[in-house]
């Protein structure tokens, strides 16, 4: 008997949160998997009496409630699942990351990171969550899903989500490749010509696969921009999320963030952004 695994929502009673929940239905329903809804009572809110600890949960029972009502207001036939969890938001949401196909939380609303736009409870579980995980950002005026193809072991797996989303949102799909600018500052002019050339007709068979497979995908291969965020400043207001692989926000062996800036710097172009799966491989 295989176990179900719901879609997991992480939720604090902020818009962002309940734009999550809202956006987080199809993912649900396209899995045919219940929706959670979880709130993460920090054991530092509660304190030492009885009036803290009741008004801890008051809180979360309230945001909670909110969330509900807002995947309800859909009017979308999901299976509901709400969940109060005694622990702290982030090691509460990676924990939860175990147990489902996708996490999903708002671009801000938790504790906010600094300079940038997005929450610090989101940064960190879209590093560290042990599956892919969406930053849905409020829903704005793009219509475009934009596909980092930028070579790396994961790419083939971005695009393949980027596919899925661009058909569960009927929405047109862009497959943007960043690969060149990356190989240009790794290898040497020959080594990154020739990792080009295979990057480039890697892609282009997966790119005629999809066109059979999917004739009705309003698919396109965007070469001309060496970075997502240079795509995104020059087309204000077109994405409305970007799919990228596992490693695009990991860390390298020495515990460093390959890109520290890059997360926020998508969430502040105004889209959302999903990770994809970080199981698959080339």
């Amino acid at each position: 008997m295989s176990i179900v695994r719901p879609v997991i929502v992480g939720v604090d009673g902020s818009p962002p949160a309940l734009d999550a929940a809202v956006w987080a239905v199809k993912e649900a329903l396209s899995r045919a998997v219940p929706l959670r809804l979880i709130y993460a009572v920090d054991p530092d809110d509660n304190g030492v009496d009885h009036e803290n600890s009741a008004r801890a949960l008051a809180t979360a029972e309230l945001a909670i409630r909110q969330a509900y009502t807002a995947v309800e207001a859909t009017e979308q036939p999901v299976e509901i699942e709400l969940e109060v969890v005694q622990d702290k938001p982030i090691p509460a949401l990676i924990a939860a990351s175990q147990h489902t196909p996708l996490l999903c939380v708002g671009a801000s609303g938790f504790t906010r990171a600094g300079r940038g736009g997005i929450g610090s409870v989101a940064s960190a579980v879209v590093r560290s969550a042990h599956c892919p995980v969406a930053v849905v950002a409020t829903p704005g005026r793009g219509r475009r899903i934009l596909v980092e193809f930028d070579g790396r072991p994961s790419a083939s797996a971005a695009l393949q989500t980027g596919v899925d989303e661009a058909r569960l949102r009927g929405a047109p799909l862009s497959v943007m490749t960043t690969w060149q600018h990356r190989h240009r500052e790794l290898y040497e002019k020959n080594v990154a010509e020739e990792r080009d050339r295979l990057a480039q007709s890697q892609l282009d068979r997966r790119m005629a696969r999809y066109r059979k497979r999917y004739p009705d995908l309003d698919l396109e291969l965007i070469t001309d921009h060496d970075s997502t965020i240079d795509h995104l400043s020059a087309n204000p207001d077109t994405v409305q999320l970007v799919v990228v692989g596992a490693e695009r926000f990991g860390a390298r062996a020495d515990g460093e963030v390959i890109d520290p800036d890059g997360l926020t710097a998508l969430v502040d172009a105004g889209c959302s952004l999903l990770t994809c799966d970080r199981q698959q491989r080339l």
